[in-house]
């Protein structure tokens, strides 16, 4: 993201700022121990006002942004009931380490939300470093449409890998369908360059600005802004405050 892009942030910044200053969350823009939040150069680094140890749970007058689940029935890229009380949805770049390291150590722990029909993870594409980042979005886009983007996010998340070094090039993608099971890699080739590929990743990449999504990875729980790879009580606070206010509003 470059500068001139800052404008079309203020949403997700406002409301994460407005959320700490009401002492709510406490959750969003913080940096963690292992690094942070991850984002292009130049961008302009989110607030660091909130401890990175620090998980209390959001009040219910939280500063929220409007809802962004899309409850798409049968969406391969979403986890969880179309009607779950709580949508977490996820901004993340297949090269961002914070969205790897989310991945890896947070999300195995957020199935039981899942598998008890409290929460529904849907993924969005916002690549933001460079190239290889896009095509990576497309190539989980070519997975989720022969129904393996979530074996595909595990092999693509499995390491860290150096961004920008031919990690994310075609036949390394191949590489990765293949061992989360894609089963016509032909189709997976062409479907990498196709233009609904394309069309879907600039729809995911024009939600996350028009939010102002500052950086990966980046989250809404039920509205509520979380930005980066907090740790698992972070999540679990919130998750479990989104679902009172849920159950409260007979939802």
């Amino acid at each position: 993201m470059s500068e001139s892009t800052s404008p079309r942030r203020n949403r997700l910044v406002i409301a994460v700022a407005g959320t700490v200053l009401a002492g709510s969350l406490g959750l969003g823009a913080v940096s963690l121990a292992s690094g942070g939040d991850d984002r292009p150069a130049g961008a302009p680094a989110a607030s660091s006002s909130a401890s990175s140890s620090a998980s209390p749970s959001p009040s219910e007058d939280a500063v929220k942004l409007p809802d962004q689940a899309r409850r798409e029935a049968g969406d391969p890229r979403a986890l969880g009931r179309a009607d779950a009380p709580v949508v977490l949805v996820e901004y993340a770049d297949f090269q961002c380490p914070f969205c790897g390291k989310f991945a890896r150590d947070v999300q195995p722990k957020l199935m039981k939300y899942v598998d008890d029909g409290t929460l529904r993870v849907e993924w969005r594409d916002f690549p933001i470093f460079g190239a290889e980042s896009e095509a990576a979005a497309r190539a989980g886009r070519a997975a989720a449409s022969q129904g393996r983007f979530w074996e595909f996010h595990r092999v693509a998340y499995g390491e860290d890998r150096k961004r920008n070094s031919g990690a994310f090039a075609t036949e390394r993608l191949v590489a990765m369908a293949r061992e989360a099971g894609v089963p016509d890699l032909a189709r997976f080739r062409a479907d990498i360059d196709g233009a609904a590929a394309r069309e879907a990743v600039r729809r995911d990449s024009d939600e996350g600005y028009g939010l102002g999504v500052p950086s990966t990875p980046a989250f809404l729980v039920n509205g509520q802004p979380v930005l980066g790879a907090q740790p698992y009580g972070a999540f679990e606070a919130a998750i479990e405050r989104a679902a009172e206010i849920a159950k409260k509003e007979g939802q």
